[in-house]
């Protein structure tokens, strides 16, 4: 116990990567914009921000990093059952959170009766597989997501997955042995790129291995840039690392050269950014922005893909005009911000709160 409580006065103790946070966030919203279009014009080389879902590799390379900067150093004076607690209590009540959300608007959904379709007892299955993080893709209404009433869990599965791997394994590797899994990791993603032309898979059945070979390059390149101290001082300062991270979202996707574009972006890019990020000099009037940014990106993440399917159904059924999707995407993007503060500070931070008091005492 005392060595646990001198490990949690070392983190406490640890400088904080505001602007990390507030590249979070931007991803965060990279996300949900990427997700309004895909519903509105699947043909990625048609959108403007067609490589949205790269945010998810920036989510993993950042996770990374920020894991091996947390617990590296004291993961030894830890036993597995505290740090897994710890991750659990992160990141597991807004897992619970989306797949309740997801289900209530499955059920009410204005737009659509699908689930006259399925019983009860079929809908508890397909919703205690989500808050289980039990991939079930058996939903053609929502495309064989692997999480039918959060689509986006996909990627906390595999987080969970890295995260235990990092607890079992990684943390115990030298850094040379980390470079040759990146370096044999990397060329997975070169593989996936060049046989499904890009790097969006992960998220369902047909595609679910697409997202392991995703996180393995991205987590292990994240842990790297700490483990080698590769952090380059800078002073680019929030504004330029933002618009340099929404480059690579919205750069133009051609399916010609976007096998060799985005494994580059993902292997070499995002590495770079998370150490431009970590080096850079944070001004006082973008502090509190970055606060923000990073407290709001799970929660967004995690409970806007509800609202993408009643979108999905109303603009199906409705066919509404360019400028009116404009201003439903505009104003949806921004609600659903306010939604995630919401979520951060009536239920997320509470909930969290709560369970590490209890765990303090026990």
């Amino acid at each position: 116990m005392g060595a646990e409580k001198s490990a949690a006065e070392t983190l406490k103790s640890k400088p904080h990567f505001e602007i990390l946070d507030g590249l979070r966030g931007v991803a965060a919203v990279g996300v949900v914009v990427f997700h309004f279009m895909e519903m509105v014009q699947p043909d990625y080389s048609k959108m403007f921000i067609g490589h949205g879902y790269l945010a998810v590799d920036f989510f993993f390379c950042l996770s990374g990093f920020v894991i091996a900067y947390a617990y590296d150093n004291r993961i030894k004076d830890m036993s597995l059952w505290k740090f897994f607690e710890s991750r659990l209590i992160r990141l597991h009540p807004l897992v619970v959170f989306g797949s309740v959300l997801g289900l209530l608007t499955f059920l009410i959904n204005p737009f659509a009766d699908a689930a006259t379709a399925y019983s009860a007892g079929k809908l508890a299955a397909i919703f205690v597989c989500s808050v289980l993080m039990i991939p079930y893709p058996v939903m053609p209404e929502v495309f064989f997501n692997n999480f039918s009433f959060n689509a986006p869990a996909w990627s906390l599965f595999w987080e969970y997955v890295a995260n235990i791997i990092y607890a079992l394994v990684l943390h115990r590797l030298s850094r040379s042995i980390l470079f040759i899994l990146a370096i044999i990791a990397a060329a997975g993603i070169v593989i996936v790129a060049y046989r499904a032309g890009n790097l969006a898979g992960g998220w369902g059945g047909p595609n679910f291995w697409d997202g392991g070979v995703r996180i393995a390059y991205t987590f292990l390149a994240g842990m790297l840039v700490h483990r080698s101290g590769f952090v380059i001082k800078n002073k680019l300062g929030f504004a330029a690392l933002a618009a340099l991270l929404v480059i690579t979202l919205v750069m133009p996707y051609n399916t010609d050269w976007n096998k060799l574009a985005e494994p580059l972006v993902v292997i070499i890019y995002f590495p770079l950014l998370v150490a431009l990020g970590a080096g850079t000099v944070l001004t006082p009037a973008v502090k509190n922005l970055c606060i923000f940014s990073g407290k709001i990106s799970y929660p967004l993440y995690m409970t806007h893909y509800a609202v993408m399917w009643i979108f999905l159904n109303y603009y199906t059924t409705h066919k509404p005009g360019t400028a009116l999707v404009s201003v439903i995407v505009i104003a949806g993007v921004l609600l659903l911000i306010g939604f995630a503060w919401l979520v951060t500070i009536v239920y997320d931070t509470p909930i969290r709160t709560y369970l590490n008091n209890k765990r303090s005492r026990n």
